[in-house]
C-alpha cells in the first residue's frame, strides 16, 4: 500500500527484485479519490449536486478495474466541452495520474484477497499502537525497551495479554526450575 509516490514504488519494486520475490503494490484509494475530486472541480461548479454522483460513478468504475476508461472519459469530457488548458488542468492531472498508475489500481483483486485499499486503517493502527505511547515529550527509548513496550501494547490491544502472560509464566517456570532439576534426579544414590 503506497500513496502513489514514484520513489516509493521504485524502492519497493527494487527491493522485491533484490530478494527475488513478487509483490503486489496497491495505491491508497483515498489518493485516487483526491484526483477524481480535482477533475470534478474542472467540470462542476461549487455546490453543484451532480458532482458527488459523478465522483462516485468514476470511483466505482475504478474499483471495478476500469481506470483506463475513467482516464479516457475525463480527457474526452474536457475536450468535448472545449475547456482551455487552465480550465482542464485538474482533469488532465487526474487522467494522467490514472493512466500512469494503472498497474497499481487493481482494487478488485485487492478487495477479493481481503487487503485494505486505503492506508487509513494502517495509519490509525500505527497511531494507536505506537505514536500514542512513544511520541511523548522528553521520552527517550532504547531499542530493547521500545520493543518490549510495543509487544505489551500489542498484546493488550489485541486482548491476548492474559494468554501470553500464562504462557510466559509457564516458560519461565520451566527455564528456572524444570530444566535445572529434572535431569539430575538419577545422580543421587539413595541410602536407607
Amino acid at each position: 500500500m503506497v500513496d502513489g509516490n514514484n520513489q516509493q514504488i521504485q524502492a519497493i519494486t527494487a527491493e522485491a527484485a533484490r530478494r527475488g520475490t513478487a509483490v503486489t503494490i496497491v495505491i491508497d484509494f483515498i489518493h485516487v479519490l483526491e484526483y477524481l475530486w480535482t477533475a470534478a472541480w474542472s467540470f462542476f461548479d461549487k455546490g453543484d449536486p451532480g458532482v458527488e454522483a459523478w465522483v462516485a460513478d468514476q470511483a466505482t468504475k475504478i474499483l471495478n478495474g476500469r481506470s483506463s476508461d475513467v482516464a479516457a472519459g475525463i480527457r474526452r469530457r474536457a475536450t468535448r466541452f472545449g475547456y482551455s488548458t487552465a480550465e482542464r488542468k485538474g482533469a488532465d492531472d487526474a487522467a494522467t495520474y490514472l493512466s500512469n498508475k494503472k498497474p497499481y489500481l487493481d482494487y478488485a483483486t485487492a478487495l477479493e484477497a481481503g487487503w485494505p485499499i486505503a492506508t487509513g486503517i494502517i495509519e490509525g493502527a500505527c497511531r494507536h499502537l505506537i505514536k500514542d505511547r512513544f511520541d511523548v515529550t522528553g521520552a527517550r527509548w532504547g531499542l530493547d525497551g521500545a520493543h518490549t513496550i510495543l509487544t505489551l501494547r500489542a498484546l493488550t490491544i489485541n486482548g491476548d495479554l492474559e494468554e501470553y502472560w500464562a504462557y510466559h509464566l509457564l516458560k519461565e517456570h520451566h527455564r528456572r526450575h524444570e530444566t535445572r532439576y529434572t535431569h539430575h534426579h538419577n545422580d543421587y544414590t539413595l541410602a536407607a
